[in-house]
């Protein structure tokens, strides 16, 4: 795959994992003793400690190496020319660094090819829904997770939202690529590269005394916080499909939730607390992500600095109002009220009105092919509406997109 267009980075379903991957989590708020078993999980055991106190200490140690050497500037500008999954590293990277990325690199035993391809159909024909509810669910959710929003607001991520969800963006991309954790593919390129600047988060963010003011933990990007980031992206997706009646076969089910799967090892998520069926995921979901939604200063003003995304096109005349009832519409009225996202009479009701007939044509449900013209023109309308929504976030992009170790917060604060 060459180097993803503004457009294609959109509509693969990678989407605006951009907004919906505001992938740096941080500590998350207090929760009932943790209790779900690693019975449940991909491999069946663990020591089902509580992730909360769990790390990545690999990734930590070595990216702690690397800040304190002054390796960080040189790897980011050589990891760059890294790009496809099975491709050589490049020369001149410190050996333990080397050592790391061959480890980190490698795909579980538990991999299955054939679930694999079978994501790749279900990417293929839930693109624009999976466009939608990255964006409009997971990725403005992630700005009513207390310790998320604030990690985000105070590392560097912070000082350039979009910049940041160029980044987060790819990785949602690269997911739904038909030979994403293939060869040829860049999923775990991704997902390794993102892995290491999660750590340089975990190392610098402590630093931070605006941070250190509100976090009530010590260090971010906790195992938790993770699974945390990780329920706002595949779990929700199913529970947004589930509620809009997207009929999605089992073998589709279980694919698309292993390739999630996969995602998570990649990223560093100990396999003991990755769900190996998706009522194993809702039930840990249910104790992890549920509980600590909430509002805060730093995602109220995250969540508008998303809506603003699109302003360069009008200003802010008419995209914020649109993408905001879309949100509301997503997410519902609780979350949207804590966002301060003010209500919109015209497009909440647009919005209300047309998108269950709008997925009830797409599914086949409904047949418009004799319906009045008026009404079928009205319905491609209301599709490009859609699309060109998620579009207009990333319009101002810069490519390649180039996932690097941070060697600072965020400058402004």
């Amino acid at each position: 795959m060459e180097t993803p267009s503004r457009r294609s980075v959109l509509l693969a379903g990678g989407t605006i994992g951009a907004l919906g991957a505001l992938t740096v989590a941080s500590p998350a708020q207090a929760r009932p003793l943790w209790t779900w078993s690693p019975k449940g999980s991909v491999v069946g055991a663990g020591q089902g400690a509580d992730p909360r106190w769990v790390w990545d200490p690999e990734a930590d140690d070595l990216v702690a190496a690397l800040l304190q050497r002054g390796d960080v500037p040189k790897v980011n500008e050589l990891l760059k020319t890294w790009t496809k999954n099975g491709q050589a590293l490049p020369a001149g990277l410190p050996a333990d660094l080397r050592d790391f990325l061959e480890r980190a690199r490698q795909l579980p035993s538990w991999t299955d090819q054939d679930k694999l391809a079978k994501a790749f159909e279900f990417n293929q024909k839930r693109g624009l829904y999976l466009g939608v509810t990255y964006g409009f669910a997971s990725g403005m959710m992630s700005t009513a997770i207390p310790h998320e929003a604030r990690a985000v607001y105070y590392s560097k991520g912070g000082a350039d939202m979009r910049d940041r969800i160029t980044k987060t963006a790819k990785l949602g991309y690269d997911i739904g690529t038909e030979k994403a954790f293939q060869p040829d593919g860049e999923m775990i390129v991704t997902c390794v590269k993102t892995r290491l600047a999660h750590a340089g988060v975990r190392n610098l963010l402590p630093k931070s005394a605006y941070w250190t003011k509100t976090a009530d933990e010590k260090i971010p990007i906790s195992q938790a916080d993770m699974m945390v980031t990780w329920h706002s992206l595949p779990t929700t997706v199913m529970k947004q499909f589930a509620k809009w009646k997207v009929a999605v076969p089992a073998d589709e089910a279980a694919a698309f939730l292993h390739s999630w799967q996969l995602a998570a090892h990649m990223l560093g998520i100990k396999d003991e607390y990755i769900p190996k069926s998706w009522d194993e995921a809702n039930a840990q979901a249910a104790q992890v992500l549920d509980p600590v939604l909430a509002p805060t200063a730093e995602g109220i003003k995250l969540a508008d600095m998303l809506l603003n995304l699109a302003a360069f096109i009008d200003g802010g005349i008419l995209t914020k109002h649109i993408l905001g009832a879309l949100t509301r519409f997503v997410l519902g009225d609780e979350i949207a009220t804590w966002l301060k996202i003010p209500k919109e009479p015209v497009w909440d009701q647009v919005f209300a009105d047309l998108w269950p007939p709008f997925v009830a044509v797409r599914e086949g449900i409904l047949d418009i092919t004799k319906a009045p013209k008026e009404l079928r023109e009205f319905y491609w309308v209301f599709d490009e509406i859609i699309r060109q929504g998620v579009l207009l976030v990333l319009s101002g992009a810069n490519y390649p997109i180039s996932i690097q170790i941070p060697t600072t917060n965020n400058p402004n604060y």
